[in-house]
């Protein structure tokens, strides 16, 4: 099983599906060509006046022509991108080049015309150039005007494509940033706690205080290699949650008692890790500690299929109406937040003299 972070996840996912959108133009390009020929060609199968080849060579000579300025001006892309946002200023840095454009094009287009006639040894005829070149701009400027609308809808896809991943950069830097905030304050707030525990006994039960600050320095050696890693699997963070569990039942001793009920297909779960310890901490800063009688503390880990459920259950202790949540509590709903999203839950609840906290983790394999 493996948890996926939505915004984590995300910001891997820097390449969007799709073809190539030079490809795709390369090929709207090729097909729009023979298309156009495809039609000259249907319009003069039957006339018995023009030659097979003769619309071919009329739209071939104007395809190759405007392949060669199609490809200069693919070359300026570069140098106008910065003007996508303002699309008028765009169009308008290429438009200025519709004067040099349409006088190359009428020369080359119908010079080469006239060589093929020539080559056949016949002769191109054509209305007065007077007419021709007004005709011709025209086209050009309406073919044009088409090519650079979709032009500028590859180019804006582009430029939002990279935007989107310098986008997902950013936030996976500062949701990385973040969790190390939150993994910061969290170890000296777990251990400031633990230290205290372990002071209450030095005077009164060496042995006991002895046996802590051991239970401690495995700890500590958890919560260290916790730190490279922001996930682990659910049998680590146990291990850390008894490790902790052990240290305060030294110290309260026949005042709590703990029950595990831990579904073991689950162990090689991802979880954030030290996500359990500050829930775990409640229980006996706010049951065990407080309660005059003996208290109970439940941790039952499970899944309904499609999520992860975690539950620490303690007798001993009511919820304040109006509580306010500590650092350690907010601590697991921002990281859950980052991680997961709205996918994640922490709740906090009381029936009675029993106060219950569970946290909700989607399971990635039920999500796919």
């Amino acid at each position: 099983m493996a948890v996926a972070s939505p915004v984590i996840a995300a910001a891997d996912d820097t390449r969007l599906p799709g073809a190539n959108p030079h490809r795709v133009l390369r090929w709207l390009w090729v097909m729009f060509w023979l298309l156009m020929i495809t039609v000259a060609v249907e319009d003069n199968l039957h006339n018995p006046t023009v030659r097979w080849w003769a619309p071919i060579c009329w739209e071939g000579s104007s395809a190759l022509v405007c392949t060669c300025w199609m490809i200069a001006l693919l070359r300026m892309r570069g140098r106008y991108a910065q003007y996508l946002g303002r699309p008028l200023v765009w169009l308008g840095c290429y438009l200025r080049w519709l004067p040099l454009v349409a006088t190359t094009f009428v020369p080359a287009a119908y010079g080469i015309r006239h060589v093929v006639y020539a080559a056949f040894g016949l002769t191109y005829r054509h209305p007065s150039w007077a007419f021709v070149f007004p005709y011709e701009c025209l086209k050009l400027t309406l073919f044009l005007g088409l090519w650079l609308g979709i032009l500028f809808g590859f180019d804006s896809y582009a430029q939002w494509q990279q935007q989107r991943r310098h986008l997902l950069t950013l936030q996976r830097a500062l949701a990385d940033a973040q969790l190390a905030r939150l993994q910061g304050q969290l170890r000296p707030h777990f251990f400031f706690n633990a230290l205290n525990t372990i002071s209450a006994l030095m005077h009164v039960d060496v042995a006991r205080a002895d046996r802590l600050v051991a239970g401690l320095g495995d700890l500590l050696h958890i919560s260290l290699r916790s730190g490279e890693r922001e996930i682990v699997p659910l049998a680590e963070e146990l291990r850390a949650l008894q490790l902790y569990a052990n240290i305060m039942q030294e110290r309260f001793r026949d005042r709590v008692t703990l029950h595990w009920e831990i579904d073991r297909e689950l162990l090689d779960t991802p979880v954030p890790a030290l996500l359990l310890q500050p829930l775990l901490e409640n229980a006996f800063k706010h049951g065990v500690e407080c309660a005059l009688v003996p208290v109970r503390i439940e941790v039952c880990i499970g899944h309904n299929g499609r999520a992860l459920k975690i539950t620490l259950r303690n007798t001993g202790s009511r919820l304040a109406r109006n509580h306010a949540e500590g650092v350690g509590l907010r601590n697991c709903r921002e990281r859950l937040s980052l991680i997961y999203g709205e996918a994640a839950s922490l709740r906090i609840g009381a029936a009675g003299e029993v106060v219950t906290a569970q946290v909700v983790i989607p399971l990635a394999d039920e999500r796919a």
